[in-house]
């Protein structure tokens, strides 16, 4: 089994869908639920979550040779959308846009919150699904490597539901200080992923 390729894609999706730091979007978005209800918007979203990912890995590769996307250029957009991201988490704009997003669902009264905004897009969001599909290309038609992938797929946003199950009691446990510390610690780990991106496509293109 390729350790390193299971190390590095549960390491980019646990970064890039950060089931911890969606703890108070799922809670505002939840917010006056019954229990129950919580628990089913929970299941719902992670279950369209992982379809979303699962048919980026499966036919992400497919959908840029149509469009005649090359690989490298696709590797360097995502690099640079997965460092901005993680710009984001760094400098604390992330968690606050975020929680933008799920008041204005509140707001619009979204018939299913547990597709919009959380499924999308703040489980499989723009930088999820760029690093879903530069995982899969990775693979290069390893039927393991990419039976890790979508393993790995699942078992994050498994956790997710877990960690939304658990979220008012995690919320309160990690206060805001330990919220703020995780967030920028994981943001300068996926830049440094981001910029391995970039390099990656870089040289690519170079050597084509």
């Amino acid at each position: 089994m390729p350790i390193e390729f299971l190390i590095s894609a549960l390491v980019t999706l646990l970064v890039v869908v950060d089931p911890i730091g969606l703890v108070p979007s799922y809670l505002a978005v939840t917010h006056g639920l019954p229990q129950h209800a919580r628990r089913s918007v929970a299941l719902h979203a992670a279950l369209i979550a992982a379809a979303i990912l699962i048919g980026s890995a499966l036919v992400g590769g497919w959908l840029l040779r149509t469009l005649s996307i090359g690989l490298p250029a696709f590797r360097i957009a995502g690099g640079l959308l997965l460092f901005s991201i993680a710009s984001e988490m760094v400098f604390g704009v992330r968690t606050e846009r975020q929680s933008q997003q799920a008041e204005q669902a509140i707001e619009e009264h979204v018939r299913n919150i547990a597709a919009f905004p959380l499924a999308i897009p703040l489980m499989a969001g723009p930088g999820a699904i760029t690093a879903t599909i530069l995982l899969a290309s990775r693979s290069e038609g390893d039927a393991m490597r990419l039976a890790i992938l979508l393993a790995v797929i699942v078992i994050v946003l498994v956790l997710c539901f877990v960690v939304f199950a658990l979220a008012a009691r995690i919320a309160k446990r990690l206060g805001v200080t330990a919220n703020i510390v995780a967030s920028r610690l994981l943001g300068v780990l996926l830049a440094a992923l981001a910029v391995q991106y970039v390099v990656d496509g870089v040289r690519a293109a170079l050597a084509s």
